[in-house]
C-alpha cells in the first residue's frame, strides 16, 4: 500500500508533537540532551522517524515545496542510523531546540 504525501506529512508531525510533549514532561533541557543517554536514546527515535518520513515523500512533492529543507531533516536521519557513536550532540539540540518547530511549522502550512 502506497502512503499518499499527506500521510507523511501526519506521520511527521506527530513524532515531533509527542517528542516535545515528553521533553517538557520530564524536563529534558539543551543540557540534558548533551549530557544525558536515555534523553539522547528518547529523542533519537523520532528523530529517525521524522526523517524517514521526510525521505519516502516523492520528489515531486520536495520539488513543488523546495523552499523547506527536506535533504536535512532527511540527512539526519541517516546520520543518526549510521554513525550513532559520531553524532554531534551539540548540533541534535541546536535542531531541537531551535530549528524543528519551524520545519514542522512549514509542513503544517501545506494542509
Amino acid at each position: 500500500m502506497k502512503i499518499s504525501d499527506k500521510e507523511r506529512l501526519k506521520k511527521i508531525i506527530k513524532p515531533w508533537d509527542s517528542l516535545q510533549k515528553q521533553m517538557k514532561e520530564h524536563h529534558v533541557t539543551r543540557e540534558n540532551l548533551l549530557n544525558d543517554e536515555f534523553s539522547q536514546w528518547a529523542v533519537t527515535t523520532p528523530l529517525y522517524n521524522i526523517g524517514e518520513q521526510v525521505y519516502m515523500l516523492s520528489s515531486d512533492f520536495k520539488k513543488t515545496n523546495s523552499d523547506i529543507p527536506w535533504s536535512l531533516v532527511s540527512g539526519l536521519r541517516h546520520r543518526l542510523v549510521r554513525d550513532y557513536e559520531g553524532i554531534n550532540w551539540s548540533i541534535i539540540v541546536e535542531v531541537v531546540f531551535d530549528e524543528m518547530d519551524d520545519f514542522v511549522n512549514s509542513i503544517e502550512k501545506l494542509f
